[in-house]
């Protein structure tokens, strides 16, 4: 049996090839590295919270792993709710707009809110969608995203919590799809086409 070379055995554990799919899958952020990242954003979101119930609105779909993952990891008193966003352009008159709308509504009026998003790439979404929770007075609100993509950012948005900063081509796993697969598996991943 003829022996792998380091470099051999680290390009096959970071290549795995999705069941079913056939799709080949490059590793980018390991099940045990993503774990080891939310408890350490939760330790920090509890110190930040400490003394207060934080609402936590995570944006359908990416964020929900994500999101329950860190629940789970909070000692904070914390009320979860769901928002999605729905995109349409329109090229009515001389000028294209784009209409974002959320639904459904919540009430946060004089709650903590943190933000939950799962890739943070134009920033246009979340700019907009913290412009129109804070036209409803929360005390406070932060932004948490899984992935930072700040090569893709258009506008400037602040994000309190990041997980990881990634940039380059699109990724799936941990509650990310690609062409609508991958969401369920432990780790972050790049599709190889």
């Amino acid at each position: 049996m003829k022996k792998r070379t380091a470099s051999q055995r680290k390009k096959q554990s970071t290549t795995v090839r999705a069941a079913d799919s056939g799709e080949r899958l490059k590793l980018v952020v390991s099940e045990k590295d993503i774990h080891k990242r939310v408890r350490e954003l939760a330790r920090q979101i509890n110190r930040d919270y400490a003394g207060m119930t934080l609402h936590i609105v995570g944006i359908l779909e990416d964020s929900f792993i994500f999101m329950a993952d860190l629940v789970r990891a909070l000692t904070v008193p914390v009320v979860c709710s769901f928002v999605r966003s729905q995109v349409r352009d329109s090229d009515s008159g001389p000028v294209a707009m784009r209409e974002i709308m959320y639904i459904p509504p919540i009430d946060v009026r004089g709650k903590d809110l943190l933000l939950l998003n799962g890739v943070l790439q134009s920033g246009l979404t979340l700019d907009h969608l913290c412009r129109t929770l804070l036209m409803q007075q929360p005390a406070s609100l932060r932004a948490a995203a899984l992935i930072d993509k700040t090569d893709d950012r258009k506008i400037d948005v602040a994000v309190d919590y990041v997980g990881f900063q990634l940039s380059g081509r699109f990724v799936a796993g941990y509650g990310l799809a690609y062409r609508e697969q991958f969401r369920n598996l432990p780790f972050l991943a790049q599709v190889i086409e």
